[in-house]
């Protein structure tokens, strides 16, 4: 298949290269050129924007920052809208704003051309090994066409609706890591500030109901004081602003949301926002008094 891939950073990148090694012909572009000649080096053609990408390709795929970029690619100068005729697909599998993902596809749809929004959860190390999660919007007989696509970067692929419906999945799931980044924070510090060991609080409650992938996640993170980024304040920040916007777009309330986006905000004006989110315990720590970490023996 004939495949576009626009955007090849930390996760764009190895999930272009799992779609090149399941035999796909991949036509690229991103800004970095070092990028691109590694991507000619295994097999892709680069080209100089979208709309050469559309040109050419059967499908497109964008992972882009936000709902900016994912906009000036599909439908500005140079974009996918320009070169794209009837019947070519964008998988938009970046994090964005489901309101933009819904006015984007209208524009493109007049075109002939469908969309799905298809963000992903997981990581650089998921993108790595082609286990990422993708929720996906659209229309179904076009997630089911491209159901094993998705699969050659994927660990599952889940259809939740139409357009918007994965970014509205991928914002809930960053709105429940959010608070449960803080919970463990809060709680931990609660631990230490007590004079319990965090270490043997966290040991006892990860096997209850208090257990979670977040808790053994960033529990350890935060007692060893590494904070060197899976996924960075800043970025969770761009979803959380993002989860506000699609809230307020349809009058959900959204307090929780609204609080970790203020305590982020906190961290950011602390310059922590380069660091793993983990870094909300720092939070705590700060209006506590206090550092959370393990006892030394």
């Amino acid at each position: 298949m004939k495949v576009g891939f626009i955007g090849l950073g930390i996760m764009g990148k190895p999930m272009c290269k799992n779609l090149i090694k399941a035999g796909h012909d991949l036509i690229v572009t991103t800004h970095n050129p070092d990028t691109l000649k590694e991507m000619e080096a295994l097999g892709a053609k680069a080209v100089h924007n979208g709309k050469e990408v559309a040109e050419e390709a059967e499908v497109i795929i964008t992972m882009l920052p936000n709902s900016p970029q994912v906009r000036e690619v599909a439908l500005g100068k140079g974009g996918i809208i320009e070169g794209g005729r009837r019947g070519i697909v964008l998988i938009d599998m970046s994090s964005i704003d489901p309101t933009e993902s819904k006015a984007i596809s209208a524009v493109l749809a007049e075109k002939g051309i469908d969309m799905l929004d298809a963000p992903v959860s997981g990581g650089e190390p998921k993108a790595i090994d082609g286990t990422i999660s993708v929720m996906v919007g659209g229309k179904r007989e076009t997630f089911d066409k491209y159901y094993e696509l998705l699969m050659n970067m994927a660990g599952s692929a889940v259809y939740v609706g139409p357009i918007g419906s994965g970014n509205v999945a991928k914002l809930a799931n960053q709105i429940i890591v959010a608070v449960n980044i803080a919970a463990v924070s809060e709680a931990l510090t609660l631990a230490t500030k007590a004079g319990t060991d965090p270490e043997l609080v966290y040991q006892a409650i990860r096997g209850g109901l208090a257990g979670s992938t977040v808790l053994d996640a960033k529990a350890p993170m935060m007692m060893d004081r590494n904070f060197k980024p899976g996924f960075r304040i800043e970025l969770h920040m761009k979803d959380l602003n993002n989860a506000l916007n699609a809230g307020h777009a349809v009058n959900a309330a959204l307090p929780l949301t609204a609080e970790l986006m203020e305590i982020m905000q906190s961290l950011k004006a602390d310059g922590c926002e380069k660091e793993d989110h983990s870094s909300i315990v720092k939070y705590y720590e700060k209006i506590s008094n206090v550092f959370v970490e393990r006892e030394r023996k």
